[in-house]
């Protein structure tokens, strides 16, 4: 023990000070300490959420990275900020019950129609699906500046092209809508038992009702969208019969 440190003990002692020693910080589990602060002043930097290769890419080669996220993760349970992991990328984030403190009244810049709700919630259930899909389900006619509205904000996309007669696009959410909705895949979107639990559901759906099971991966009869291939199929025809 230093000459210093010696002292404080001293001081402590006469004082009666009572000392707890313990480290409050989370077990890191054999994990490189060095690594793990590389990996949160990368976090914490970044603009957007990192995935784990980028993260590897700009740690020191043989750097752990799923060990780090998880003694990340423990560390920052219960804190202030969370690293919570959106579309397959991670980041760190305000704690659920504390987001009311940086809550801020703005002007709401654009109102999604209850059109857009509805296609959205749609194409993010049931996606791959087409534009002719979306309106069969809806029951009434699609407007091209419904889609328009939704890849603008950037929460839906064109994914694929069904092999079908006429090739008709399929479409699906994008990453930007799992991080707004704080969702780490599709597959987390709320189930029949959460939609029924929040009260969005009767106890007792309709005979034969079901919550489809969205997916990611290109269907059986889903080739990739090509950039630059034709988009006058997108979405044709009149204004949503709402």
């Amino acid at each position: 023990m230093s000459g210093v440190a010696r002292l404080v003990a001293k001081i402590e002692t006469e004082m009666g000070v009572e000392v707890d020693n313990r480290d409050d910080r989370a077990p890191t589990f054999g994990v490189n300490p060095e690594h793990l602060r590389m990996t949160e002043a990368l976090l914490f930097a970044a603009s957007e959420p990192l995935d784990t290769k980028a993260l590897a890419s700009s740690l020191p080669e043989g750097a752990d990275v799923a060990a780090l996220l998880s003694a990340l993760q423990r560390t920052y349970e219960g804190r202030g900020v969370n690293l919570v992991c959106v579309a397959g990328k991670w980041q760190f984030r305000t704690a659920p019950d504390l987001a009311f403190l940086l809550r801020k009244e703005l002007p709401e810049q654009r109102r999604l129609s209850r059109a857009a709700i509805e296609t959205l919630a749609i194409i993010a259930y049931h996606q791959p699906v087409t534009r002719a899909e979306i309106e069969d389900i809806r029951g009434v006619m699609l407007s091209r500046g419904t889609l328009d509205v939704l890849m603008e904000i950037g929460w839906v996309k064109i994914r694929g092209r069904k092999r079908t007669p006429g090739r008709p696009v399929t479409f699906g959410t994008t990453d930007n809508f799992l991080i707004q909705f704080g969702l780490e895949s599709v597959n987390h979107l709320p189930g029949l038992d959460e939609l029924k639990a929040a009260g969005f559901l009767e106890a007792i759906p309709p005979s034969g009702f079901d919550v489809p099971n969205p997916t990611d991966e290109l269907g059986p009869d889903e080739d990739p969208f090509i950039e630059g291939e034709d988009e006058l199929d997108l979405a044709t025809g009149g204004p949503d019969l709402d």
